[in-house]
């Protein structure tokens, strides 16, 4: 492998390694994670330069180190190529990403859990709650169920069927491999709108990276009684984390401007100049969090 870039700002720099893992997550960079680990030398301004084969197809983007002295120790990661690509013909056909959304909640499937649910072992993700009127709902699915593969891929867990969805497209069909109380069995799921926005290099959201958002849907807290746009996921240490922003709030309004969804919540950021005051429901109480 050699890894492109301009590490230390030192201008381009190419150096070379192996890879040396595959479907790499809990990185906390975001919530679809799936990275290739190399050793190739990456140090900080390495970040958006190409991973590629020695005979220079394209594998990765380089993103993310462990890097415990500021530089690099032989743990590098990328973003595969085939994910960079889904991202980028998204962004160039709509302006945003679009991610297809199941309408699930998932956890690892564990020995604990084989024993429990009376299911040989392997890997998977176990679904323990199936959304009112989701795609999940509608294709079948139930609590309990073990998702083995997608449309033919295995899944290793819960962070990698999260991965294998968020890369679909709003509207694509799905083949999910099922395990239900011993039995296998096909179901296929037409995926809906996920609504994710904080999306990378776009400056429009920088006081708001690090939140996953999508819009408001059936099953979730106050649906039906407020209007705006929920924040699903927080990066620990992000900036909208430091703002004060919180995994569960409900974005109501952007400047005193309500937004009812994420699409509105776009616009709305555009538009904002100088400080940022959202209104926010969490819990039962309404707050202003200001970010500049």
């Amino acid at each position: 492998m050699l890894a492109i870039g301009n590490p230390f700002g030192l201008g381009q720099t190419v150096t070379s390694g192996i890879v040396s893992a595959l479907g790499r997550s809990g990185l906390s960079v975001d919530g679809y994670e799936d990275f290739i680990q190399t050793d190739a030398s990456i140090n900080p301004g390495n970040s958006g330069g190409a991973l590629t084969s020695f005979d220079g197809r394209l594998v990765g983007i380089n993103t993310a180190i462990i890097a415990p002295s500021g530089g690099n120790v032989g743990i590098g990661f990328a973003v595969p190529a085939n994910m960079a690509r889904a991202v980028m013909e998204q962004l160039i056909e709509y302006g945003e990403v679009r991610r297809g959304r199941l309408g699930v909640v998932i956890q690892d499937f564990t020995p604990d859990l084989a024993e429990a649910l009376d299911i040989g072992t392997g890997t998977g993700a176990v679904i323990t709650q199936v959304e009112p009127g989701s795609a999940a709902e509608e294709a079948g699915l139930q609590p309990g169920d073990l998702i083995v593969s997608v449309d033919g891929r295995v899944v290793a867990g819960s962070a990698d069927l999260r991965s294998q969805i968020g890369l679909q497209r709003v509207g694509s069909e799905v083949e999910l491999e099922v395990i239900r109380g011993g039995s296998a069995m096909t179901l296929s799921a037409t995926l809906r709108e996920g609504g994710t926005v904080a999306t990378a290099g776009d400056h429009r959201f920088d006081r708001l990276a690090g939140a996953e958002l999508r819009n408001l849907q059936p099953g979730d807290p106050d649906y039906g009684e407020v209007e705006g746009v929920l924040v699903t996921r927080m990066a620990p240490g992000s900036r909208a984390a430091r703002s004060g922003l919180e995994a569960g709030d409900i974005i109501l309004a952007v400047n005193r401007s309500p937004v009812s969804s994420v699409s509105e919540l776009r616009r709305e950021l555009a538009r904002a100049e100088g400080a940022l005051a959202l209104t926010v429901k969490r819990g039962a109480a309404r707050i202003f969090l200001v970010m500049r």
